[in-house]
């Protein structure tokens, strides 16, 4: 990869940084981020334009409180009426809303809420994203994990008693390629009932031999459907040709995959219009595949070391919680994600209302989960974190927190035969 010496330098050539300044102050300087690179597949796929033309098209202004008292009186959420309820017209109505959500959720997943943790095997990336802490600018301790530190970490998470894993990696094809993905989750199958995924976007091909290796779904982070934003947001690499990560999802399904997951990083564009997009995604797809298990993450922006260039557009916890409500009232069948970004209370009351999934015993670093897991300082070194974590619970913490909110905390739902 042109940039990788990036990645592995301790500090950043003359010649780099004069590359990092060209790219920030010329737009001229990038490549197109419409276009595709080479060896990128394209799929005959009209997904895009529905959801694009809906989000355009979108003026949350124009909604009234009769059209939210309308969407929540409906039996079915129509796109019209999930509009409504994200618009701002809807702040006043929450408590209705969660109400509405509360009863979805319990129709279609009881009181059930689902655990799950994340490994980073590395944290190495050829991607130029200013809001990132992996951005292969940023100076910070680079780490992947060989065989048998991976082995050695998913012993450490399996022993705790969590069942379902979420394998991650930096964007980095050369320093993360696919068949190093692939024996991780051959690894993973030996320690777990679920694996997840979440690295680079790839083709149909790659999905499907992943899939054999182990993995069970796949989340992407389209960060913004605002293509515009997403140009000035994603600067180098191959995370900035746009089209190819929005249909990551679908090129998933086509090699395999059981499930799928969507987000937007809400506070990188307009909050509104990437939860429509986001929630819109899902609802053609699922028409499309509706053999597929669908679900949403709803992250927010969160601090990463070496950060002053990101200024988040404000999204407080009473608006997320609106578009998570929004999110169950139109897509009950969906499961939807709070991670650890969000602070504990957050998280022991939305789960209550209509998120049914949660990370516990959550590290976004490299190699450390025998320190976080049994306080044993490692005898490795240790690769630096994403982001800034909120919620710092362990696996058996968020079981009895669960537990004792009245919830039925799952490990699994899911059995091979």
């Amino acid at each position: 990869m042109e940039n990788q010496f990036f990645v592995d330098s301790e500090y950043l050539s003359e010649a780099a940084l004069a590359k990092k300044h060209r790219l920030e102050t010329d737009p001229s300087s990038r490549k197109n981020h419409m276009e595709y690179m080479d060896g990128m597949e394209q799929i005959n796929s009209d997904i895009c334009d529905k959801v694009i033309s809906q989000m355009d098209s979108y003026d949350y202004s124009t909604y009234t409180a009769r059209d939210v008292k309308a969407a929540l009186e409906h039996d079915r959420c129509s796109i019209e009426d999930f509009k409504a309820l994200l618009s701002p017209a809807a702040e006043p109505f929450l408590e209705q809303m969660a109400q509405k959500a509360r009863i979805e959720t319990r129709k279609h997943f009881g009181n059930t809420v689902y655990l799950f943790t994340p490994l980073y095997i590395a944290n190495y990336c050829e991607n130029y994203c200013v809001y990132c802490g992996f951005n292969c600018y940023n100076h910070i301790n680079r780490m992947k994990l060989d065989p048998e530190q991976i082995e050695h970490e998913m012993k450490v998470i399996a022993d705790s008693g969590m069942e379902e894993i979420l394998i991650l990696t930096g964007e980095s094809r050369s320093m993360s390629d696919v068949r190093y993905i692939g024996e991780a989750c051959k690894m993973a199958r030996k320690y777990f009932r679920m694996v997840g995924l979440e690295i680079y976007p790839v083709n149909t091909d790659e999905y499907r031999y992943l899939h054999e290796c182990g993995a069970d779904y796949v989340t992407v982070f389209q960060e913004t459907y605002d293509a515009d934003k997403y140009e000035t947001l994603h600067l180098m690499g191959h995370k900035r040709v746009w089209p190819y990560r929005f249909n990551a999802q679908e090129r998933a399904l086509m090699g395999g995959m059981r499930g799928v997951a969507f987000s937007a990083l809400l506070g990188l564009s307009d909050f509104r219009k990437d939860a429509l997009a986001t929630a819109l995604h899902v609802y053609y797809l699922q028409r499309k595949y509706p053999h597929a298990e669908m679900s949403l993450s709803c992250p927010r922006l969160r601090p990463i070391i070496n950060n002053d260039k990101i200024n988040p557009l404000d999204v407080g916890e009473k608006q997320l919680c609106q578009v998570i409500c929004a999110y169950r009232i139109f897509l009950p069948f969906a499961g939807i994600t709070v991670s650890s970004r969000e602070s504990e209370s957050f998280r022991n009351g939305i789960v209550k209302i209509a998120a049914t999934k949660v990370s516990a015993g959550v590290s976004t670093g490299i190699g450390d989960h025998e320190r976080k897991y049994s306080g044993k300082e490692s005898d490795g070194k240790q690769g630096d974190e994403q982001f800034e974590i909120d919620d710092s619970r362990s696996f058996e913490k968020m079981y009895s927190d669960m537990s004792e909110e009245g919830l039925q905390p799952v490990l699994n739902d899911y059995l091979y035969v």
